[in-house]
C-alpha cells in the first residue's frame, strides 16, 4: 500500500500523484473518463485536481465540463468520502476573476455541478493583483466557515502576494493557504525554483505542481523527427529545440534504463522528491497512460540519479 503524503500544514492525505481533470470532457469522453478515474482509484490513487474553467476552450463548451464529469463518476460510485477533490476559481467564462462575490458565487456553482456539500481544496487559479488580498482571504475564509470549503490554495501566484496572503491570515486568524500550484517540471524549473519555493518552505505549504510532464514531453514520446499526433503536441515538441531539452531527455533514458521504467515515471520521481513538493499533477486521456503515472508511488531514485537529473535541467 502507498503511503500518503500529508498536505502541507492540512489534515490532507493525499497519494503522490494527483490525477489531472483538464482532459475530462475534452479529449477524454465521460465513458474514458470514468475508466481512468475507476483504474487511478482502484491503484489506490485519491487525488484528483480540477477547475471550474475546464474545458471551456474547447468549441462548444462553456466551463465546467470536467467538474461535471467528476460530479457524475462520484454520485456512480459512491465514493465521495475516499476522494481528495481540488478545484479552482478565477478563470470560468461566467464567473472570471477574485472578487469576493465571484468567489462565492463559483464555489456554489462548482459544488452544484460536484454534486457534493464541500470542496477538499479550493484555489485561486489565477492570481488577480487589482483585489486586495484581504478580500480574496476574506471570501474563502467565509467559504470555511461555511463548511463549503476544507482547505484553500493558490495557482500562479507571485512570491510576493503569497507571502502577504499568509501573513494577512495569521495576523487576522483567518483560513490559510496550505498548498501551491505553480508550473514546475524539469524543463521549466525557474517559475517555482526561488522566490515561491522559499516562500512555501517558510510558510509550510506543499507545491502539487501542474504540466508535471512539460505537456507530454517528458514522458518521452517526443523525439527528433518523430510526429506526435496530441492536442499538446506544440508545447512539448519545443523542448527538442534547447539544449536543456535533449540533456534532460539522455538523462532520463539512462536513468529509465537503469530501473526498467518508463520515462515518464522517473520524471514524476524526480518531481515528487523536490523540496516542498506532496504530488505532481498528470493527467491520463485512457487507461492505457496510467501506469507509467502510478509508477511514481513504487519508484525510488537514488540520491546520485536524482543529482543527474538535477544536473541536466540546471
Amino acid at each position: 500500500m502507498t503511503a500518503l503524503r500529508t498536505l502541507g500544514s492540512s489534515d490532507l492525505e493525499v497519494f503522490p500523484l494527483a490525477l489531472g481533470g483538464n482532459v475530462f470532457g475534452w479529449t477524454a469522453d465521460e465513458a474514458a473518463s470514468f475508466a481512468v478515474l475507476d483504474a487511478y482509484t482502484a491503484a489506490g490513487g485519491n487525488f484528483v485536481d480540477t477547475a471550474d474553467a475546464y474545458s471551456a476552450w474547447v468549441e462548444g463548451n462553456s466551463g465546467g465540463e470536467s467538474e461535471t464529469v467528476i460530479g457524475r463518476w462520484l454520485k456512480a460510485r459512491g465514493n465521495r468520502d475516499d476522494v481528495v477533490i481540488a478545484t479552482k476559481v478565477s478563470q470560468h467564462p461566467r464567473f472570471p476573476g477574485l472578487s469576493a462575490d465571484n468567489i462565492k458565487a463559483a464555489a456554489d456553482a462548482s459544488l452544484r455541478r460536484l454534486g457534493t456539500d464541500r470542496i477538499d481544496l479550493y484555489y485561486t487559479h489565477f492570481d488577480k493583483t487589482e483585489v486586495p488580498v484581504e478580500e480574496i482571504v476574506g471570501a474563502l475564509d467565509e467559504l470555511v466557515k461555511a463548511g463549503k470549503v476544507r482547505h484553500i490554495a493558490a495557482s500562479n501566484i507571485s512570491p510576493e502576494r503569497l507571502q502577504e496572503s499568509l501573513e494577512f491570515s495569521d495576523r487576522e486568524g483567518l483560513a490559510r493557504y496550505v498548498a501551491v500550484q505553480p508550473h514546475y517540471n524539469l524543463v521549466s524549473r525557474d517559475t517555482y525554483e526561488g522566490g515561491l519555493q522559499d516562500v512555501a518552505a517558510r510558510f509550510g505549504l506543499a507545491a502539487v505542481p501542474y504540466y508535471s510532464l512539460a505537456s507530454g514531453f517528458l514522458t518521452g514520446k517526443y523525439r527528433p523527427g518523430t510526429t506526435v499526433r496530441s492536442a499538446r503536441s506544440a508545447g512539448a515538441a519545443k523542448h527538442l529545440d534547447t539544449e536543456r531539452g535533449r540533456r534532460v531527455l539522455s538523462a532520463l533514458d539512462e536513468i529509465a534504463g537503469a530501473h526498467d521504467a518508463e520515462v515518464a515515471t522517473v520524471a514524476l520521481a524526480w518531481l515528487a522528491a523536490r523540496p516542498t513538493v506532496a504530488a505532481p499533477i498528470a493527467s491520463a486521456r485512457t487507461v492505457e497512460q496510467l501506469p507509467a503515472l502510478l509508477a511514481l508511488a513504487d519508484l525510488e531514485l537514488t540520491g546520485p540519479e536524482l543529482d543527474a537529473l538535477t544536473r541536466a535541467s540546471a
